[in-house]
């Protein structure tokens, strides 16, 4: 096992019911603002409306002030939003989406102490053939990633078939950018790689939680912070990508999603 594993946080259940609760948060968000999207929205208004229902929760934006020591400024938004050729961490704005476009929407919250953080892709109108794949092939990814977690057994070993079938699709894992642990903080260990890497390497234990975030190309999978605002992360090539993440939990049978809308509470927690 990896080093990095000694520092891993195991959660209780008390804990993860708590991280359902914010992960039920993030879902309802994503879920309202994919219904906003349509050809002339901004993603500027698509944050504004994330950035009420947070307020409103009382909750916390995770990505709002972030610091990255290679931009000029820290992060502005609630949300992240990528569009077409952008992987992950788009900052939002005035350009209205296009009839054909693909947006990438990731939200993150901390809700009572604890946080949770999701992604999806999601089509502006009517896309073409090969994008609709790469949409779907990056949601299958993140699906058999959720199915093939169990305790006792190492991340590689499902990061492998994870990489088996982007590639065997046609398509790129993106390696620079890879999923992480999740709890108190919005990153914490291990590192969650879409591809096998034994140096990244860890056992599945139950309390373990993750968010797992294949981020997909249908080029080249090299990417590169894109000039202007050394923030967004776009693909060298010009290629579209896709992105779609669940936060979860791994359980004594297998895992519990976070970040499916299920985590209600029936009671105060």
């Amino acid at each position: 096992m990896n080093a990095t594993a000694s520092k891993i946080v195991i959660k209780s259940p008390r804990e993860i019911e708590l991280m359902r609760a914010a992960g039920a948060l993030v879902f309802d968000i994503l879920s309202e603002i994919e219904e906003h999207v349509r050809p002339g929205v901004t993603t500027a208004e698509l944050d504004e409306l994330a950035a009420n229902r947070i307020r409103s929760a009382g909750a916390e934006a995770l990505f709002l002030g972030v610091e990255n020591p290679q931009a000029r400024f820290p992060f502005p938004a609630c949300i992240c939003a990528s569009v077409n050729e952008a992987v992950v961490h788009g900052i939002p704005d005035e350009t209205p989406l296009a009839e054909g476009d693909i947006v990438s929407i990731d939200c993150g919250v901390r809700l009572k102490g604890y946080c949770g953080d999701s992604a999806r892709t999601v089509a502006v109108g009517k896309i073409d053939d090969a994008t609709r794949k790469l949409m779907r092939v990056t949601a299958e990814t993140l699906d058999i990633a959720i199915r093939e977690i169990r305790p006792q057994v190492r991340w590689s070993k499902i990061a492998r078939v994870l990489q088996r079938h982007v590639e065997g699709n046609g398509f790129g894992v993106v390696r620079e950018f890879v999923g992480h642990g999740i709890g108190r903080e919005m990153h914490e260990d291990p590192k969650v790689p879409n591809y096998s890497d034994r140096s990244a390497d860890f056992v599945l234990t139950p309390g373990m939680t993750l968010a797992i975030e294949p981020m997909v190309t249908a080029g080249r999978s090299d990417v590169a912070f894109k000039d202007a605002d050394k923030w967004t992360i776009v693909t060298r090539d010009g290629s579209r990508a896709a992105h779609f993440e669940h936060s979860v939990a791994v359980t004594e049978k297998g895992v519990l999603v976070l970040s499916d809308g299920s985590g209600r509470p029936s009671v105060a927690i």
